[in-house]
């Protein structure tokens, strides 16, 4: 399915490393300009060097004022994906008031920032727009150490249902990917214990974790308009680990 995002626009969060980046690169090769949001610029210049044209903006997505100031002229966009994240590992009774709002901040809090600014210039310009979320499996199902992630993922599921409905009746359409682990610098975080990630792996019916590629292109998917009639939904790319 080869998919054609020429004469549109798309705006990236979390663009430097593992799943962002490679919605860049997937997006700058099927005709988009793409506008690259990450906080560290050594990431953004190597993007660059692989994805000549693209807009690279360097902020902290956490910092509410720094992301208004960066973002807040930043223009039409047709195409948002939502992807930047962090994960502190903390066990539930030692979660910290600083981990929990700074995870809070980036995982949730950006995406209503961001997803406002885009969706206000669609609704003033009156064009259609789709909206991709990248949440987590779990969203549905937690593991130990991650209460404030998992958190953040599980209201994401519910933010995205909300933003579908209300911007609906705008034409633009609000969808959630939610992969299994995926072998990024973060999911490798989570998958460190092997033995932890050899019983994982073991629960999914397909005996494996997801690839970057395949997240990829279901965040593709969902931006395009083979998509047209999906909204407010959640794409599982969890190598059947909920069927288990």
């Amino acid at each position: 399915m080869k998919l054609n995002f020429s004469g549109l626009r798309a705006l990236v969060t979390g663009a430097g490393k593992g799943i962002g980046r490679d919605t860049v690169k997937a997006l700058h090769a099927s005709g988009a300009k793409v506008v690259a949001v990450t906080r560290t610029n050594s990431d953004l210049v190597s993007l660059a060097k692989e994805c000549p044209g693209i807009e690279p903006v360097c902020v902290d997505l956490g910092d509410w004022d720094a992301t208004e100031k960066a973002l807040g002229g930043i223009g039409p966009v047709d195409l948002l994906v939502n992807n930047a994240a962090l994960v502190i590992l903390q066990p539930f009774l030692e979660v910290t008031k600083e981990a929990f709002d700074r995870t809070f901040n980036v995982n949730l809090r950006s995406v209503i920032q961001v997803s406002q600014m885009v969706a206000r210039d669609m609704i003033n310009r009156g064009v259609a727009g789709s909206i991709v979320n990248v949440s987590s499996m779990v969203a549905y199902v937690t593991f130990p150490n991650l209460t404030t992630y998992c958190s953040t993922k599980g209201a994401m599921t519910m933010l995205t249902k909300a933003m579908a409905m209300e911007l609906g009746p705008h034409k633009i359409r609000v969808n959630a990917v939610n992969p299994t682990v995926v072998l990024t610098d973060m999911g490798k975080k989570v998958s460190a214990n092997p033995e932890f990630a050899r019983k994982l792996k073991e629960r999914h019916p397909l005996r494996k974790f997801a690839e970057v590629e395949d997240v990829v292109n279901s965040i593709l998917f969902l931006l395009s308009d083979r998509s047209a009639s999906t909204s407010g939904s959640g794409i599982m790319v969890d190598a059947g680990y909920l069927a288990s």
